[in-house]
């Protein structure tokens, strides 16, 4: 397994037009991200069927050469469990690899779970059992180890074989215009970036608050996250959730309050100002202007039977199928369809997942009969 380390922008560019002229490239990355809200990109691994780069963007100032073959619609870019690569990609290109195709899900078309691992994956499809060891690395530090190298080379390496098996099955079983859509769907995800003013809803026991709280809650959780953006600090490291919640639900207006409810002494240093002044802030407020109680679907009569009976079609799709109940709909995709049925009223520009692309035909005249209350 030979590979070149590629530190300069000159040679990044020599590797980058070699590689526009596949029809695929691999692609994965390496970071670190333990106190911060974003991931710290330490390396890029790039195989096009012929040379395996590893570009360290540590060394290198100007990755546009790399950003513009992310971009390029006529190489597809194929990775393993894409979801923290893509973050990687948005936060330090501003875009995604488009086309891309993931391992994971075309594993998931073929039967597996959706979380089948690389290595297990490359074992069965492949027959290479593959060393893990360096995977929680610190990738920042310089100069890598050959260890460290041979890890992240094998990655790129092993996952064209395993993609070009894949990929024959998939087109064989006929799921192929359904595994882009699939990507496509994982991608818009990753487009869409948090609304502050509903980071509230995300807090645990949110649902417990009465509307006052909810509006002290509202102000203190889009603070945090706008804090973490401009800090590029974890959101938990700002100050923890649990905290959070407690001064909504308390009203807590000071900070010996603070310390006896267990709060870290340096949050309390450092925040207790701004926390007290949004409690205050939201008692100011016109009650018309409070958030609406928070409605669990699963305080909602009937819940319980709806999910067993859309349940129950899952499994049926599942033995006709082939395809994994939780890869077909999972417990997340079961309440987005029940919320836009019995909380929103079924709107059009809002389809769930459950009734959009692939899933469709599959779905939709078994379980739209179901949701009538």
């Amino acid at each position: 397994m030979n590979f070149e380390i590629i530190t300069t922008t000159e040679k990044l560019t020599t590797v980058c037009e070699q590689a526009a002229t596949q029809q695929y490239v691999m692609l994965d990355t390496e970071f670190v991200r333990t106190r911060t809200l974003y991931p710290k990109l330490g390396l890029i691994q790039l195989f096009d069927g012929t040379h395996l780069s590893l570009i360290d963007p540590v060394a290198i100032e100007d990755l546009s050469p790399l950003w513009a073959l992310l971009q390029d619609q006529s190489v597809i870019k194929v990775l393993h469990a894409c979801g923290e690569d893509l973050e990687v990609f948005q936060h330090y290109a501003g875009c995604l690899p488009v086309p891309m195709l993931d391992t994971q899900i075309m594993a998931a078309f073929l039967g597996h779970g959706i979380s089948t691992g690389f290595g297990a994956l490359v074992s069965e499809y492949v027959g290479v059992d593959l060393e893990k060891g360096e995977a929680r690395t610190n990738w920042l530090a310089r100069p890598l180890t050959d260890k460290q190298l041979d890890y992240a080379a094998a990655d790129v390496f092993y996952l064209q074989p395993l993609f070009e098996s894949l990929l024959e099955k998939v087109q064989q079983q006929g799921w192929y215009e359904a595994l882009e859509q699939e990507c496509n769907s994982l991608m818009l995800k990753r487009t869409q970036q948090q609304d502050p003013e509903k980071a509230y809803l995300d807090i645990k026991n949110a649902w417990q608050l009465n509307p006052q709280q909810l509006a002290t809650l509202q102000k203190l959780a889009k603070w945090r996250v706008l804090e973490a953006r401009k800090r590029d600090i974890a959101l938990n490291f700002i100050i923890k959730e649990l905290n959070l919640w407690k001064v909504a639900r308390y009203g807590i207006k000071s900070k010996a309050v603070m310390a006896r409810e267990g709060f870290d002494e340096r949050e309390i240093q450092r925040h207790a100002g701004r926390l007290v002044k949004m409690v205050f802030d939201a008692e100011a407020m016109n009650p018309s202007d409070f958030p609406e109680k928070i409605v669990r679907l699963v305080d909602l009569s009937g819940y319980k039977q709806l999910v067993k009976k859309i349940k129950d079609e899952v499994t049926k799709v599942e033995a006709e199928t082939g395809l994994a109940s939780e890869f077909l709909a999972s417990k997340k995709q079961i309440n987005q369809l029940i919320s836009w049925a019995w909380k929103q009223q079924c709107p059009a520009d809002k389809m769930p997942e459950m009734l959009k692309t692939w899933r469709k035909p599959l779905f939709e005249s078994r379980v739209l009969p179901l949701l009538d209350r």
